[in-house]
């Protein structure tokens, strides 16, 4: 039987978004997104690291900000490497695959201060980057977005 892997978190943004881009001009953005949860009166915060590619991860760049709400949806991956000391450590990332902004657009910094900044993207080192996913073919551009019928559900039936 395959497993299912699958994460699906909402949560604020601890700063702005850091983008990258590869030598072939891929777009990576990595994210800090803290999840907070109350448990018997007292808060309890969870940090996220998210990992988005591509075209995706543009957006995110130009338009999430700090403390801004968002929706993340995607897959657990587990990193591992050998520290300076030698000793080896992990990390466990969400890899985004959709993304759904959250609230008013100014959120986190005021309606007021709200702008878009420019997607400063550089010139791809190999002409004619054309991104065809991951080599496992998981990844396409036109598969159609999840469905949200809430059948008939009321805002008042939505537990958060």
């Amino acid at each position: 039987m395959a497993g299912l892997n699958k994460v699906m978190l909402i949560g604020n943004l601890g700063r702005d978004p850091e983008i990258r881009y590869t030598a072939s001009g891929l777009a990576i953005a990595n994210i800090n997104l803290a999840t907070t949860e109350r448990f018997k009166g007292e808060d309890r915060t969870e940090w996220h690291r998210v990992v988005v590619f591509d075209k995706l991860a543009e957006i995110c760049g130009q338009y999430l900000t700090k403390g801004r709400q968002v929706y993340f949806e995607g897959r657990l991956q587990t990193k591992e490497w050998t520290d300076k000391d030698g000793n080896k450590r992990w990390t466990t990332e969400i890899i985004a695959n959709n993304m759904v902004m959250l609230g008013g657009r100014g959120e986190g910094q005021g309606p007021s201060n709200y702008q878009p900044r420019p997607a400063q993207r550089p010139a791809p080192q190999n002409n004619g980057y054309q991104n065809n996913g991951p080599a496992d073919g998981g990844y396409q551009d036109d598969m159609p977005g999840p469905s949200y019928d809430q059948g008939g559900m009321d805002d008042d039936d939505i537990p958060f």
